[in-house]
């Protein structure tokens, strides 16, 4: 497969489709049963952002949490916006901005129906493509990935929109949020329909759900891996999180598939629903599970037609269970998860328990364990395989769910040997505020029962610290951070990838270091 190449556009107006339909801003304020305000004209595009805008775009303005988008409008506008979809009181704003004149279309809740219209403007894109949507709390990215090596290996064109960023065949656009906004959604749909992708396997979250951002996705399947404690910052409770996350089931996928290993899946579960688990009877299931020396893991697939020997190069058992779903998934779109086991059992995730493997005679790996449950299967995963010590880096990020930080250090002191607590991306907080928050958390296990608890602010330092400790049989994992390229300190993101850093300490040290992929 061919490395993918950052979009050159990627911070400007995002991949946008070469040709799309003109549409007169009185057809789709019909279409919406909005109220229109000034002359008509035509529209090419969509974007609800005033830096993402391209010349012939309907300006989303939309009511924020802090402000209100219609503030940004000029800012649009100069940018070659041609129309406004607002609500009232953004157009009541547009007069006093001095923009009265410019057409606008005005409905009460303009998020509800963004989803459609930027579908429509971009031709229903998902019409299509098979678009294959995975929601729950860990395992997305993994399981999408894992998808997307079966696809390929199945000769299908595929694509990705997750996470780590979105995969257009050979082109990697970085998106701030794991489901796009709808407009850029749908117009990196469009994009993908044009350059001839099959598939597209989506991570979706619970906020976009929640915020409407898939709304005119049409999905072939829609699966569900797992549900626990994360995003209660946006969520009120993990009800409220799991009534988001149930959205997906609730019609706009043609096949639905649940992992049952936990009762948010079991609630899921219908007449129609293909079922996956580790644990119990469904209609796909493992047995035989075994954990090569590597953290690899091989097993037994039971599908509804077949069994057939597969296995998953990343470690940890949960991974089992996403290997599992990402067959069913295969499966429901057509291709022959047998045959597409080998490809599916060497594929590797960038920073998903990604070992940094040189001459050194300990193991080092990065995570992207940043929740309590993602913490505690990281570790369960990798003492097995730990001769000596468990060395873990960890941090919270800043201006996100604040209840899961003493939770998270207290998992991390219960399950590792040595604890460095440091920052992750404390972004407008005081990262010593968040540290004495996890400290807190660390601190509450019992002395005998706890691990080592070391503090290195610095995470750079708190990597060179962990690896310098490390002896031969130890292992070091650097939790939190995964993929990501940067640390946003303060509103600033600096370039900081993990997975480099890890390599340059142990050059460092004198070892040779690869990933291993």
């Amino acid at each position: 497969m061919t490395r993918p190449e950052l979009a050159e556009n990627a911070e400007g107006t995002g991949l946008r489709p070469r040709h799309t339909q003109p549409r007169s801003v009185a057809e789709l304020g019909a279409l919406i049963g909005a109220a229109r305000r000034g002359r008509d004209v035509s529209v090419t595009g969509i974007s609800s952002s005033s830096a993402m805008v391209g010349a012939g775009d309907l300006f989303a303005a939309l009511p924020g949490a802090t402000a209100h988008g219609i503030h940004y409008a000029p800012a649009a506008l100069d940018a070659g916006a041609v129309a406004v979809l607002t609500d009232p009181a953004g157009a009541a704003e547009l007069a006093a901005l001095d923009l009265a004149e410019v057409p606008a279309l005005i409905v009460a809740e303009p998020r509800a129906v963004l989803g459609e219209l930027s579908a429509e403007l971009y031709g229903h894109p998902a019409r299509g493509l098979r678009v294959l949507g995975v929601t729950g709390t860990s395992g997305k990215t993994t399981t999408t990935f894992l998808v997307r090596a079966g696809l390929e290996a199945a000769g299908i064109s595929s694509g990705i929109v997750g996470t780590v960023g979105v995969f257009a065949g050979d082109v990697l656009v970085k998106t701030p949020f794991t489901t796009p906004e709808a407009p850029q959604l749908q117009a990196l749909l469009a994009v993908m329909r044009e350059r001839d992708i099959d598939c597209v396997a989506m991570e979706v979250s619970s906020h976009a759900l929640r915020m409407g951002r898939v709304d005119g996705t049409e999905f072939a399947v829609g699966a569900f891996t797992n549900l626990s404690q994360d995003h209660l910052d946006f969520h009120s409770d993990m009800a409220d999180y799991f009534a988001a996350k149930a959205l997906l089931f609730d019609g706009r996928a043609r096949r639905e598939i649940v992992v049952v290993d936990d009762e948010w899946g079991r609630r899921l579960v219908t007449d129609d629903t293909v079922t996956v688990s580790t644990e119990a009877e469904a209609d796909w299931r493992a047995t035989d599970v075994t954990v090569l020396p590597d953290g690899s893991t091989r097993f037994t697939v039971h599908g509804p037609v077949r069994s057939f020997a597969a296995g998953c190069r990343i470690p940890g058992a949960y991974n089992v269970a996403n290997t599992l779903l990402a067959f069913a998934i295969l499966s429901e779109s057509g291709v022959d998860a047998a045959a597409v086991a080998p490809a599916v059992a060497t594929a590797q995730v960038r920073g998903r328990m990604e070992r940094v493997d040189g001459d050194q005679q300990f193991l080092a790996v990065v995570d992207y364990s940043h929740k309590p449950a993602g913490v505690a299967g990281a570790l369960q995963a990798l003492r097995p395989l730990t001769a000596g010590r468990l060395i873990m880096v960890l941090g919270c990020g800043g201006d996100r769910d604040r209840g899961k930080r003493p939770v998270m250090g207290e998992v991390a002191a219960r399950g590792c040997d040595v604890l460095i607590v440091t920052d992750d991306n404390p972004r407008t907080e005081a990262p010593a505020e968040i540290r004495a928050a996890m400290l807190a958390g660390a601190r509450s296990v019992p002395p005998a029962e706890a691990a080592e608890i070391l503090e290195e602010g610095d995470r750079r330092a708190a990597i060179a610290r962990a690896v310098a400790l490390a002896q031969p049989g130890d292992t070091v994992l650097i939790a939190g951070k995964g993929h990501e390229t940067g640390q946003d300190v303060g509103g600033t993101v600096l370039p900081f990838d993990d997975v480099s850093v890890v390599r340059n300490c142990l050059r460092e040290l004198g070892f040779s270091a690869e990933v291993a992929r």
